[in-house]
């Protein structure tokens, strides 16, 4: 009897821990839910907790770019009253500048900086722009720059060159309402002489001038030589003037945080698949089904407005081999894993729109698992309140009918004709509310497209607060790759804008330059070993991207970017270097660089000595020795490569020929 009775006391007692275990658990999960995400990468390096080395050849920084600064101050007067023209620019502000803006982040960010430039060349007074995302009247719709940019920030920093202010006086803004002032719709490559002869005399007759852009910028990109101080006006208003709101940046500061929770770097990458980019350049069979569609009659419109003189039907693949479509991101994961990167490396996923969806990433995230973004980490809670309070949409969810009571069925009933009366049709298929919006409802059944619904214009707006902050996080990743650039299609791209601001912010940080046409033509010599390469093939990636980092990439970006976006390519305006060798070879310039920007500026005195001393209290790495070691054996594998190969033909058959790598190597 004893016996029983102790057994039931521990039972009791083990129910009774149970219990309150039980309670415990959901007390901790009660006020842990609500609104708050676990930030748990993946960490399996095999290093113990604390430092973790940071191999050169992976996150720098460059060596031969170290001596380079951004120094974007002013060093002359400006050429008031250019001499080659006959009009002669007024000495002090005589008029109002007020522009409207229409495009995404980049197209946005760009005019502004040439919007300014204007407003200095003119001597006028900027009013600050209304900004739009989209050519529709229904788009929402904002007074001002202050939905993306500070600005206090903007007018204090730009006050010793151009005057700014938020609105025009209010005896104008009444006659801007009856459209009394001229306006212009200047292109984005405008020569400073189009603004002098053509829009300066307008100017000084009506004393208020309207300016609308709608491609991205106003103002060519290459300036006279004489007007580099406008240049470096445009280098001051880009990375100093325009400042991210407040709310943006401190979301941006806590992104970049819980990246680095672990000790670990990371990379930015932009893939740069957007529909209205894939359409221009004729990439549509690259994909599969009705995305391949849909990108077909975006061509075709853009034909039919004339942004495209060519066929509808292009060779994509051909175009592909041409450098012009974007890198998938299984080929930016083989490239990363061919350059070193381990398969935790952390990877922030930039942009807005993606093309294709999670579908085309799966090859990437197989390869990295550490592969985020935004929604990944923050809350939704943090990601709304930097939309702020908006008003309500109308619903657009059909209504059900009001279901009739029994008498009024009774009296449909006796109204029905005579007898026999026929079966009543089964019912039809119920039609899904996906089926009625987007793509969906109309790529399969009709040949035009539906106007966007109001939470679709909501959602374009909203892209612009998203790419704001991807911007932010990529200009301070420690690496950067773009999957597309410098696409020659005449508007400014987002991973130009990142490139250009990364390497005025640190010329020496990791920021990659592949040239798309050269890897497209090693990934078919190895079609059929994509995920299992030879090691030549390896060695041949590891060492164009190593080239694209430094002095070698700076120059093919200048020749091939600079003449589109300045802002992609701000060197060597808006820089002086530290030492007395030039940055960039001689025998390495082209003639037209040498002819435009053959004197280079150095350092001021004061700058030198600060960066000097900032350089003497930094610790130095204790992995250096390895560090050389590791990109003597990444060199002398190169040049055995190369000795090996000889020319591309022999470089494909050496391909063949060796050996598969490791793929663990």
């Amino acid at each position: 009897m004893l016996h029983k009775s102790k057994i039931k006391l521990a039972a009791l007692v083990g129910i009774t821990f149970s219990v309150f275990s039980l309670l415990v658990h959901l007390f901790v999960a009660n006020y842990t839910v609500g609104g708050f995400r676990q930030y748990k990468l993946q960490d399996d390096y095999p290093y113990p907790l604390g430092h973790k080395p940071r191999p050169r050849r992976l996150w720098g920084p460059v060596a031969s770019l170290e001596v380079l600064h951004s120094y974007a101050k002013p060093r002359s007067s400006y050429p008031h009253g250019i001499s080659c023209y006959y009009i002669a620019v007024p000495n002090q502000q005589s008029g109002f500048i007020y522009a409207k803006i229409f495009g995404g982040f980049e197209k946005i960010r760009s005019s502004i900086c040439d919007l300014a430039a204007i407003a200095k060349l003119l001597n006028a007074t900027l009013v600050l722009p209304e900004i739009q995302q989209s050519f529709l009247h229904t788009s929402p719709r904002f007074k001002s720059f202050s939905y993306l940019y500070d600005e206090e920030q903007f007018i204090s920093a730009l006050s010793e060159d151009v005057v700014i202010v938020k609105s025009l006086p209010a005896d104008l803004k009444e006659a801007r309402k009856k459209a009394k002032f001229p306006s212009v719709s200047p292109k984005p490559s405008a020569s400073p002489n189009f603004y002098i002869r053509d829009v300066l005399p307008k100017f000084k007759k009506s004393k208020v001038i309207r300016i609308l852009i709608s491609d991205g910028g106003c103002l060519q990109a290459i300036l006279p030589s004489s007007m580099d101080e406008y240049q470096r006006l445009r280098c001051r208003v880009a990375f100093h003037a325009l400042q991210l709101r407040s709310e943006i940046q401190a979301l941006g500061n806590r992104i970049v945080e819980r990246l680095r929770a672990t000790g670990s770097p990371y990379l930015s990458y932009h893939p740069g698949l957007m529909r209205d980019v894939l359409a221009f350049h004729g990439c549509a069979e690259l994909f599969q089904d009705v995305h391949t569609e849909l990108i077909q009659y975006t061509r075709k419109q853009l034909i039919n407005q004339g942004v495209i003189v060519n066929d509808l039907v292009a060779d994509s693949f051909a175009q592909k081999r041409n450098g012009s479509c974007p890198l998938m991101p299984k080929e930016v994961g083989l490239i990363l894993r061919a350059m070193g990167y381990p398969a935790n490396t952390i990877i922030y996923l930039a942009g807005s729109e993606i093309f294709g969806g999670q579908r085309i990433l799966v090859p990437l995230r197989a390869m990295y698992m550490n592969l985020v973004d935004r929604t990944f980490l923050c809350s939704k809670k943090e990601l709304s309140n930097l939309i702020g309070p908006e008003y309500p949409l109308p619903s657009n969810i059909p209504q059900l009918p009001l279901v009739k009571s029994e008498k009024q069925l009774i009296e449909e009933w006796k109204k029905v004709g005579p007898w026999p009366r026929p079966l009543p049709p089964p019912p039809a298929r119920p039609f899904y509310q996906h089926e009625k919006e987007g793509w969906y409802g109309w790529v399969a059944e009709t040949d035009t497209e539906p106007d966007p619904l109001p939470m679709d214009l909501r959602n374009q707006a909203h892209r612009l607060i998203w790419d704001a902050l991807d911007y932010y996080v990529s200009v301070e990743a420690d690496a950067f790759f773009p999957g597309f650039n410098n696409d020659g299609s005449g508007w400014p791209d987002f991973s130009s804008l990142v490139m250009g601001h990364r390497v005025y912010q640190t010329a020496s940080g990791v920021t990659y330059r592949p040239n798309r046409q050269i890897l497209a033509e090693w990934f078919s010599s190895v079609h059929d070993n994509l995920y299992h390469p030879p090691h030549n093939w390896t060695a041949l990636v590891r060492d164009h991207l190593n080239r694209s980092l430094g002095v070698n990439g700076l120059i093919a970006e200048f020749e091939s970017s600079k003449s589109v976006s300045f802002l992609s390519q701000p060197f060597p305006e808006c820089f002086c270097r530290t030492s007395k060798s030039s940055v960039i070879p001689d025998h390495a310039m082209s003639n037209s660089l040498k002819s435009q920007y053959i004197s280079e500026d150095e350092c001021p005195e004061w700058m030198a000595r600060g960066l000097a001393m900032a350089f003497s209290n930094a610790p130095a790495s204790k992995d250096d020795d390895v560090e050389e070691d590791e990109f003597q054996e990444d060199d002398e594998a190169v040049t055995e490569a190369e000795s090996d190969t000889g020319n591309r033909s022999d470089v494909n058959r050496s391909i063949e020929q060796d050996e598969e790598m490791d793929p663990d190597d």
